[in-house]
């Protein structure tokens, strides 16, 4: 199972500092944390839970996991856990997807059983109980323990369900605000990032290189004559077309790289770590993707780009501009090609 961990996992009991790959939590330095402003983010209320489910008498772990909605990764949060561990033992509920009350799990090591030295940090037990939500149950919030021969009672099952009704509502009121900030960032009709997101990505990715002395390059594209196309096929099936488009830059991009809408038919791809080659060849990837087959009722399309590479001179407007003229270098150029900015031009596609 693919377990997708948010940032700051909780990471011992009374701590909500990130874990070491072994699981024990680092240590906490500096004085008293300072005070967020705003709304508390989701792994924020996730930490308080776990938190909570850590002070109960005899728990060594625990873990939450909240399904995606939309099939994606599911999103994790422990104590006391490693990676490894927390994909063992997440809990999914019952196999016939009925909502269980409460699972509890005994688990049995028959390679220990003869051992005289038996490891002290495996799991012997865990107990889950639902995390409810208005109007579905969000996942499941579990504890284990270490201690070979615990067994959970009643008493044990109502106080972690008291736990997970008062954890249940902020966790998914936090988790629609952050999904309701994601889909800020989309452009609605690609589902790339939008020109905002662009824009402060950017700016942030630049100050990230100058400041470590990192490689940034740049792609921006657009799809030749395609003012032409939408006179040709109207506006509605233009946006189909700039859609399926922005699908196959998707499937080439790397994980590392933002690809973005920055307006009608112009798109961006921010590479960190990459210079002016490595963006030549995903330009090639992307106009291969786009071009090789027809896109809707527009047919086949090519693409025009301008790449550039950060300079130590740039900043993000000075570095953006550079690449949208070289942009338009290309197309004055005869289309279809990629230009590098202040260089001499990569060539045709």
């Amino acid at each position: 199972m693919a377990l997708g961990h948010e940032d700051g996992r909780a990471g011992g009991r009374g701590g909500c500092e990130p874990e070491r790959p072994d699981g024990r939590a680092r240590a906490r330095t500096g004085g008293r944390p300072r005070a967020r402003r705003g709304r508390r983010p989701a792994q924020s209320y996730l930490r308080g839970a776990l938190e909570a489910a850590g002070a109960f008498q005899g728990t060594d772990a625990a873990l939450v996991m909240l399904p995606d909605m939309q099939g994606g990764k599911p999103l994790v949060a422990t104590l006391g856990l490693s990676v490894e561990e927390a994909e063992r033992h997440a809990i999914t509920g019952p196999p016939d997807g009925r909502l269980a009350r409460s699972i509890t799990m005994s688990y049995t090591y028959p390679e220990l059983d003869q051992a005289e030295d038996v490891p002290g940090e495996i799991i012997h037990a865990g107990l889950a109980v639902p995390l409810p939500g208005e109007a579905q149950t969000l996942g499941y919030l579990t504890v284990f323990t270490r201690t070979k021969g615990v067994q959970y009672s009643d008493d044990d099952v109502r106080q972690l369900e008291t736990l997970a009704v008062r954890a249940g509502p902020a966790i998914e009121n936090a988790r629609r605000f952050r999904e309701a900030r994601q889909l800020a960032d989309l452009d609605a009709l690609t589902g790339l990032h939008n020109r905002r997101y662009f824009h402060e990505t950017l700016a942030r990715e630049c100050a990230r290189a100058h400041r470590y002395e990192r490689k940034l390059s740049l792609i921006v594209f657009d799809l030749d004559d395609f003012k032409d196309v939408n006179d040709r096929i109207g506006h509605l099936a233009g946006d189909a077309v700039l859609a399926e488009a922005a699908e196959r830059v998707r499937d080439v991009v790397r994980t590392a790289d933002i690809a973005c809408r920055v307006g009608g038919d112009e798109f961006a791809v921010i590479l960190p770590e990459s210079s002016l080659e490595d963006a030549d060849q995903l330009y090639r990837r992307i106009l291969n993707a786009v071009s090789t087959r027809p896109l809707g009722q527009a047919g086949k399309l090519y693409l025009s780009a301008g790449v550039a590479e950060l300079r130590p001179e740039d900043d993000p407007v000075s570095f953006f501009q550079r690449a949208d003229e070289a942009l338009y270098r290309a197309k004055e150029a005869g289309k279809g090609r990629v230009m590098a900015a202040n260089t001499p031009r990569l060539g045709p596609a």
